[in-house]
């Protein structure tokens, strides 16, 4: 018997016969969802034919304890890329491309293509086939040169999704058996209009928002393709777009709904809310705590991958920066949940916050998904940037940004939304102020909301602010859960009128999706996207008719980069501008797309455009959203020590790691490296990091990157 895989414990054997046909059949499956079954099934049966070899089953015998003896390496996954092409010369590159990467990832076309000519198919492994023909589907459309980076990467994705489901399902059976969630979105649909028949039309809000809900409701039916909801902040976008996804879905046969969101924060608001609608076991929160491609021991990666969720679920929760960086990765643990975006409905939230420097390559990948691979893109956004056509100013290829040629507008002009919502006035400051004098400023109102550009800033005017009433500071610095806890109880005490003090300085984090209502509000300078985000925490629920709102400027430089191009592209616009009205939104892109230096910094066109000369890898590495080099560490809040000690004793699995989830952050290389320096870092296992001092981690400011001890040795 060939061996596939042995259970440390038992000895047990899964045969290699066995594993490749439960891929096959899962590959398939999952492959069907675009026409390519047949070639998802020859993937499976192919992929581990090197098993055969003499040297792997060695290998595997005494790595599994079943002998004794030197483990060798024993590299198998170029046999049946090899195989595949002598049997289905017809399928070359794509079919043995993914065959050959399975367990390395992607690679560029050039380590591919010496592979394939430098490698010999082992004697003693058998070249046979099992009488399935390769077809290609018939696709009412043309396949151009930016779909086929997507084609092979599907390909990938099913592969190596089918590979893991299948060895979970035989190594690790209790963690496959809590795995995804088989309800279908039109047994949801009636969980969700029961929620919606408890909101009251009392208020003259709620029957605006009543109408957006309606109106999507009404557009829901449309066949697949590209769609935007832009409607101001407050008029409850967030439910009336997932009402309008689940009846589109229905209506065109989707599996699930994918919302893509900029922050965690608004995730674990909104996986909140789903949860409470459609339950615990049908919503999955998405976001990593710990990189898997750090782990250079092979069996502890592949259970940290295991542990990895492939979106497998009717509703999934998660950010632009796992969603669009999966699209463009080469690694296994981020490809394996592609194949799932197939024939779904996926809601972009806050669309305007996508990264400029990448929007090109964005925008080609949308719509590849919706042509080739059925699915429906919904933007939802209180301001809409300029993306139909051609924009920009350049004169290469690269400054200017080929849009979408049709995107369909649910709610038409013609409701005035921007009009009868309005709430706020904005006023903008002449002069700059130092923190001192923000500070200052805030202290004159009992309820104020203060959102500033960097982390930085929030602390040092949250210090600033007097110790009366209740002051709360929000940034990244504070792990998820810390988070959510904080803007919870935001919510809770402004409900409560005998608390009459209640003052918040926070980052960007809270400016968009944050169901929060302050009379007032200031906000830093920033882009006018980001300024009308700030403004819709102002007076949100309108019971103050006109509230107020400050745009203020620091006394220091603002960031290099977008930050100061969104300033300078917002202060080109005349003075008197109605800032609320969509027209002033368009002309506000404009001006800050004319600023853009490239909207393909990865450069995309070059690596990936053309057939099949691939640099999936080398894409991989420059293709990141967040442009920094910070590294993921658990930190001592509430029981996460008590869950890291879990973790030290049974390992890497699917439940320990999504609740380490919430109690991680993310820090700047140098903050990392001066940390572990000091002896305060535990790496608890390969990759993942654990700060166990509980004087580390701030009860309002979150993580402290300064070593404590050393602050008291310089007191003493």
């Amino acid at each position: 018997m060939i061996i596939s895989h042995v259970k440390s414990n038992t000895h047990e054997i899964q045969s290699n016969e066995e594993h490749s046909l439960g891929v096959a059949k899962l590959a398939e499956k999952f492959s069907n969802e675009f026409g390519l079954g047949s070639w998802g099934w020859i993937m499976g049966i192919l992929h581990d034919k090197g098993k055969e070899q003499e040297s792997f089953q060695t290998r595997i015998k005494r790595a599994s304890g079943l002998e004794n003896g030197p483990i060798c390496n024993a590299p198998h996954a170029y046999v049946g890329a090899l195989i595949s092409k002598k049997i289905y010369p017809n399928g070359y590159p794509l079919l043995n491309w993914a065959i050959m990467c399975h367990h390395r990832g992607l690679s560029d076309y050039t380590d591919f293509e010496n592979t394939i000519e430098e490698k010999q198919i082992p004697d003693e492994v058998k070249i046979e086939s099992d009488g399935r023909q390769l077809t290609a589907p018939r696709y009412p459309y043309k396949i151009d040169n930016k779909d086929w980076n997507h084609l092979e990467r599907l390909l990938f994705s099913c592969l190596v999704d089918a590979d893991y489901l299948d060895t979970e399902a035989f190594m690790q059976p209790e963690t496959a058996s809590h795995r995804g969630s088989n309800t279908p979105l039109r047994e949801l649909l009636p969980l969700l209009e029961k929620h919606m028949e408890n909101f009251s039309l009392d208020a003259p809000i709620n029957k605006i928002r009543n109408e957006i809900l309606n109106q999507c409701n009404s557009l829901a039916q449309g066949q697949k393709g590209f769609y935007s909801l832009t409607v101001p902040t407050g008029g409850g976008k967030t439910l009336a777009s997932i009402s309008w996804a689940m009846r589109h879905a229905i209506h065109n046969g989707q599996k699930r709904i994918i919302i893509a969101i900029p922050y965690t924060s608004i995730i674990v608001q909104t996986a909140s809310v789903l949860r409470s609608i459609f339950g615990e076991e049908n919503v999955l929160e998405h976001h990593s705590n710990a990189n898997v491609d750090r782990i250079s021991d092979e069996e502890q990666a592949v259970k940290m991958k295991l542990a990895t969720e492939n979106w497998d679920y009717p509703i999934i929760v998660t950010t632009n920066v796992e969603l669009f960086e999966s699209m463009f990765s080469n690694k296994t643990s981020s490809c394996r949940k592609l194949h799932n975006i197939c024939n779904s409905v996926l809601i972009l939230d806050e669309v305007q916050t996508l990264p400029l420097e990448y929007l090109q390559p964005i925008v080609d990948s949308l719509k590849t998904y919706q042509k080739i691979f059925g699915t429906s893109v919904l933007f939802t956004t209180a301001s809409l940037p300029a993306l139909k056509g051609n924009i920009g100013h350049g004169h290469k290829e690269d400054e200017i940004l080929h849009g979408f040629d049709n995107i369909k507008e649910i709610i038409p002009d013609s409701f005035k939304l921007y009009e009868r919502l309005r709430r706020v006035n904005l006023h903008f400051d002449d002069s700059k102020s130092d923190y001192n004098d923000i500070a200052a400023r805030l202290t004159k109102y009992d309820r104020v909301l203060c959102i500033v550009n960097t982390r930085k800033d929030a602390m040092e005017i949250f210090k600033r602010l007097p110790n009366e009433g209740i002051t709360l500071h929000l940034s990244r610095m504070m792990c998820s859960k810390h988070i959510r806890k904080t803007i919870e109880s935001i919510k809770e005490l402004l409900l409560d009128d005998n608390k009459k003090i209640i003052r918040v300085v926070a980052t960007q984090l809270i400016e968009a999706g944050v169901d929060i209502d302050f009379p007032i509000v200031f906000r830093q300078e920033a882009g006018l996207d980001s300024i009308l985000q700030a403004a819709g925490r102002c007076n949100r629920e309108g019971k103050l008719g006109i509230s107020d709102s400050y745009v203020f400027m620091l006394d220091k430089p603002l960031p290099k980069g977008y930050i100061s191009n969104a300033v300078n592209a917002q202060k080109n616009l005349p003075k008197d501008k109605d800032w609320f009205a969509p027209q002033t939104m368009i002309q506000y892109f404009t001006q800050l797309y004319s600023r853009t230096v490239t909207f393909d910094k990865a450069d995309i066109a070059n690596s990936l455009y053309k057939p099949f000369d691939f640099c999936f890898e080398t894409v991989a590495q420059k293709f990141k959203l967040i442009d920094d080099s910070s590294t993921s560490v658990i930190v001592n809040y509430e029981n996460s020590y008590e869950l890291v000690t879990i973790l030290k004793d049974t390992g890497v699995n699917y439940h320990i790691m999504k609740k380490l989830s919430q109690y991680s952050v993310n820090i700047h290389e140098k903050d990392f490296k001066e940390l572990d320096k000091a002896g305060l870092i535990d790496e608890v296992l390969e990759g993942i990091y654990f700060l166990p001092d509980i004087e580390q981690y701030d009860k309002d400011l979150g993580l402290v990157v300064q070593n404590h001890w050393l602050e008291e040795i310089l007191i003493k």
